[in-house]
Parts: structure tokens; sequence; C-alpha cells
């Protein structure tokens, strides 16, 4: 395996096996110490928990290689701890924080070859996943487990200028109250497969999930929270004890407020106000901002007239300037950038 074939400026976003994974089981109550290994595929038993019953959480996150040639990752004691959580929802093992850092920390030294350079606009995607391997016919937890860290080298999400997207409301819930759709559980992803498809065949790029008690309030997208702008350049994302608690849109409301002393407001969202906003965009790990131009709800399209055709005033700035914290341009609040390497890395790869 060669990186040094790599079309740097033209990365898509998309699975590129790199030199190292890491590798921790559990068993008999306890996880082992861990290792790296070049081997990308899992072999388990066929009953084994994760395919009988979708027992498996993961995370995602970037390490970044900055203009003077350090590679650092973005808040990644926050994806810790959401990926503790979600397994403990799922009553999977905990992996510690100073398990997780590590195991983040050792995988992207590992692969630091293919951290894109600074300015190509690509970034070294990071997937840590729990999953039961164990074997399990009853419906009851597993007693086996694994942790892996992988990552891949990823371009950007949008070359060039970011397309406004068209999206709709789904006749479909995408989380029940009281259910899973706080955690990152991979059931959840699996459920907004139908109804993303059904989207994109009636020509629309994603879906609005409405809460499923009333289906009045806006909640968020099969994988990215929604963030408003008003006309008095409030920024506003909606409160819902049912949506994932994005590390990038919590990031994005400190930086309205702290950076760009912008009004900031979590609250509920509903439907109907949706045609007071003048921008709306989705916001997470992969493009950090999406701009969206309209939504359709049955037989209305509202239409918002600072992101219609791009990334609006608003959403731009925010973009640029949580770009420029992760990139080493603008100085980062204390504990929000991670440096893995002080100075370029080099590892020889097979």
């Amino acid at each position: 395996m060669n990186n040094l074939n790599l079309d740097w400026d033209n990365l898509g976003f998309e699975y590129r096996q790199t030199a190292k994974r890491y590798v921790s089981n559990y068993e008999n109550g306890v996880w082992d110490e861990g290792t790296l290994t070049d081997d990308s595929n899992v072999v388990i038993n066929e009953c084994a928990g994760v395919l009988q019953y979708s027992q498996t959480c993961f995370e995602g996150l970037k390490a970044y290689r900055t203009e003077d040639g350090k590679i650092v990752i973005f808040r990644p004691d926050l994806n810790a701890e959401r990926l503790e959580q979600s397994a403990k929802r799922l009553y999977m093992p905990v992996v510690t924080k100073e398990k997780f850092l590590d195991a983040v920390e050792q995988t992207v030294l590992a692969n630091a070859d293919f951290v894109p350079p600074y300015g190509s606009g690509g970034t070294l995607y990071i997937r840590p996943c729990i999953f039961a391997s164990g074997s399990v016919i009853a419906v009851k937890p597993d007693d086996k487990y694994q942790f892996r860290v992988f990552t891949m080298p990823v371009g950007p999400y949008f070359k060039g200028d970011a397309k406004s997207l068209s999206i709709c409301v789904s006749d479909f819930d995408r989380a029940a109250p009281h259910g899973t759709g706080h955690v990152k559980a991979g059931l959840n992803y699996a459920m907004s497969l139908h109804s993303l498809q059904v989207a994109h065949e009636n020509g629309f790029d994603e879906n609005m999930y409405l809460d499923a008690a009333t289906r009045t309030k806006v909640e968020e997208t099969g994988g990215a929270n929604f963030i408003f702008v008003t006309k008095d350049n409030k920024v506003v994302t909606p409160k819902s004890s049912t949506i994932l608690p994005s590390i990038t849109r919590r990031s994005l409301m400190y930086v309205a407020k702290e950076y760009l002393g912008l009004e900031v407001e979590e609250r509920e969202v509903y439907v109907e106000e949706l045609k007071d906003f003048v921008e709306c965009a989705l916001c997470g790990t992969a493009a950090v901002l999406s701009p969206v131009g309209k939504v359709t709800n049955k037989d209305e399209v509202i239409v918002f007239p600072g992101s219609a055709t791009g990334m609006g005033p608003v959403s731009k700035k925010l973009y640029d300037t949580l770009t420029g914290i992760q990139m080493g341009k603008i100085e980062a609040p204390e504990g929000w950038i991670k440096v893995i390497a002080e100075a370029p890395v080099k590892v020889s790869v097979e």
C-alpha cells in the first residue's frame, strides 16, 4: 500500500484503506490492552450480537494537517464521552476516555502519511466503533465485544462553493420518545435508509424528521443537526431529547456567540415557523455546514432567501471561523485542539 499515488486535491468522501487500525477485544468482563494491526477484515461468528440484534455504536471525528505541519484532532474528548453514553444505552461495555484517546492517537500516528496536506481541503476521517462479537441467539446482550478504530483520507464534502440542498419533511419517524435517538447507534442509521431512498426518488437531497410524539417540531436529518438564522441574525438550533447531540453543532453555537458576537438560542423549533428563518444549514463532522435552500412540507415549499443558492452570510462566517480553528489559522478555545504530532511525521507503509 502506498499513499504517494493519492491525488490529494481530488479525494472523495469514501472508504479508502490505510496502513493500520487499532483493535481491542472484550471478554470475561475486561478489555484487553489493544494493538495495531494491518488486517482490515473482521471475522466474527454468524450469531454475533452485532449481526442478530444490531448491538453496535460508533463515532466520527477528523485529524487535520496545520500550516506548520502539525497533526491535530478536534475535540476528541467529546467523542469519547458520547461513545461512552452510546455504549451504556445499548448495554455494551464502556471504553474509558483514556483508552479511547490513546487508541485514536495510536491509529492516527500509525497512518500519519495519510493525513492530507494543509491546503488540499482533505482530512483524515477517524471511525471508532464498538460491536458485539460473541454469539447470542436469545434476545440479550452479547458477552464479547470489539473496539476498533480505523481511518481514511477524505476530501471536502463539497468541492468549490457548497450547493444548497433541497429537503423534505419526512412521513417517517427517525426516533421515538425515550428511544435511542440521542445516541450514535448503528440501528438509528439503518432505520433512516428507507426514508432517505424515498426522498432521493422524489428528487430531494435529505429528510427533515419531526418529533414522533406530535409531528410539529423539527428534530434533525438522518445524519446531521439543523441550524437556522433569523432575520436579525440570531442563530437557532432545535432542542430535543431524541436528537443526537452534535459536537459540531455545539462548537458552532459557541463560535457564533463568543467569536462572532451573535445571539444564540437552543429551543424547540416548530415547523410552522420555518418560513420566518432566512438561513438554514445542516451541521456535522463530514461537511461542518451544508446550506439548505428549501424545505418541502407536502404542498408547501419554504425557501430560505439567505441560503437559497449557497451558503448564507452568517453560515459562511460560522463555517470559516470553525474551520479556521480546526486548521490552526484561528486561535482555539482551551482544550479544543489535541496535538498528535508537533512536526511533520513520516511513517513507512507497505
